[in-house]
């Protein structure tokens, strides 16, 4: 039973390297604010696309957000951000976004 749970907390948990470098970091700080902020409100509380805000995205697992960033929503006008974005640098705006 034990390595059954161990085994699907290696498919559940997020595991990423150090956070991006500070250069990086305010590079995507400022694609927060001005990419996302186009559809999801500058402030980020929405628009055409849902609130980001930390309490908007509290009932969000992180896989959720993960897959909703790198490989964008069907049907909606949410692109696929993977060609831009390494999966350490999409965990680290998901811990940027779930900051109050």
């Amino acid at each position: 039973m034990r390595y059954w749970l161990l085994l699907l907390s290696a498919f559940t948990t997020p595991v990423f390297a150090d956070a991006p470098n500070p250069q990086r970091q305010a590079e995507l700080a400022n694609m927060l604010k001005h990419d996302c902020g186009s559809c999801h409100g500058l402030p980020l509380k929405g628009g055409l696309g849902p609130s980001l805000m930390p309490d908007a995205i509290a009932d969000k697992n992180d896989a959720l957000l993960f897959d909703a960033i790198q490989n964008g929503r069907a049907g909606t006008a949410m692109p696929p951000w993977k060609p831009f974005l390494t999966a350490d640098e999409t965990h680290w705006l998901i811990q940027r976004l779930r900051q109050p």
